[in-house]
């Protein structure tokens, strides 16, 4: 048996970091640095990183020369906040966030949460009934019992049994969750089923750092989180900001082609990173809902550019599960920037939408 190394484990707890004041004093900061510093100064790069979510952020920042380093300093500040508050919400790693205690609830009455959490329930349901149930956030069971996942541990995987899968499945649908965002509660039909948020949750979470960023008074930077990309404005030279999409090839990374982004968020998903082999049979941790099994395709990622990384980061795992024909078709349907990218005897071919198309440069082929 062959085991691919899985993508970066969970979204670990971290403490946080009362903020409060310090981010009175950014916003005040970042104002009055908006307006004495950008106009004629010239501006130059800078970048910021820290760790979240079990994998690293990076902000690369357009600043004016001479940009006060309480202001950057305040700007990691409010970035590492915004991603550290979605995680300490919607984790499933982690046993104490709000969306793991809503999932250990037996309880089928309305629970009360958070509006970021009920808002990242909300983007999932849009998509998940937009593309027929490929997105679905209760399909957390039957990803575990195929061996992947916070609810599998260090055991060695293996195909589960049909009778696990059909027992599974019936904790599994859109109707097994009642969202009412009016009131901000969401209720379980039945009392076993559990929510995974991690098909949104990080863009999600990369949104509200980026408008952080913005509040603070910075039109140009690019955000990046653990592959999801949140640009805005463009850098010191007038171009857009470059990211790259990687060729979906196991135990390699080479760029296949190249975006340039203003104000949009680009999110990429794929069979390629996390996998096992039995049998010269790939079992990825893309599971289907609407069978229980994983996605048939072999060897493919698909990269969405949207406004909000949130959707961006949805539409890539739907994408995912509906494959290169079903999933291209909804794609222009719906009118979104959706680039699929497969191997076909032994190349690489390149399938996009008219808007994708408008969006790529740089090298191509197999």
């Amino acid at each position: 048996m062959k085991r691919r190394a899985p993508s970066p484990r969970g979204w670990g707890p971290r403490s946080w970091i009362p903020l409060l004041a310090g981010l009175i004093t950014a916003i005040v900061l970042g104002s009055l640095a908006s307006r004495a510093f950008y106009g004629d100064r010239p501006a130059r790069v800078r970048q910021l990183g820290g760790a979240t979510m079990g994998t690293t952020w990076s902000l690369k920042l357009s600043l004016p020369e001479g940009a006060p380093e309480a202001w950057v300093r305040a700007i990691a500040d409010t970035v590492q906040a915004r991603l550290d508050r979605v995680e300490r919400l919607m984790s499933t790693w982690d046993s104490t966030t709000q969306l793991s205690r809503f999932n250990r609830s037996s309880d089928t009455t309305a629970i009360r949460l958070s509006l970021e959490t009920m808002e990242v329930l909300s983007i999932s349901a849009d998509i998940g009934r937009a593309s027929g149930g490929a997105l679905d956030v209760t399909v957390g069971p039957l990803v575990v019992a195929w061996g992947f996942g916070p609810g599998a541990g260090d055991r060695t995987p293996e195909p589960p049994g049909q009778a696990l899968l059909d027992s599974l499945r019936g904790r599994v649908g859109l109707d097994r969750i009642r969202i009412d965002s009016e009131h901000s509660t969401a209720a379980k039909t039945v009392p076993d089923v559990e929510v995974d948020l991690s098909a949104v949750a990080k863009g999600y979470a990369v949104d509200q750092a980026a408008s952080g960023v913005a509040a603070l008074g910075v039109p140009d930077f690019a955000l990046e989180v653990g592959g999801e990309v949140r640009a805005s404005g463009r850098r010191p030279d007038g171009t857009g900001w470059t990211v790259a999409v990687e060729a979906p090839v196991p135990d390699m990374r080479s760029v296949y082609r190249v975006l340039q982004l203003r104000d949009e968020a680009v999110a990429t998903s794929g069979d390629y990173r996390d996998f096992y082999e039995i049998g010269g049979v790939r079992y990825a941790h893309i599971i289907d809902p609407r069978t229980g099994r994983p996605v048939r395709w072999k060897g493919f990622s698909v990269t969405v550019v949207h406004r909000e990384a949130a959707r961006a980061d949805a539409w890539a795992t739907a994408l995912a599960v509906l494959g290169p024909d079903e999933g291209l078709s909804l794609a222009e349907r719906e009118g979104l920037a959706v680039l699929f990218v497969l191997q076909t005897d032994g190349r690489l071919e390149a399938r996009a939408t008219a808007p994708m198309e408008a969006r790529l440069t740089g090298p191509g082929g197999g």
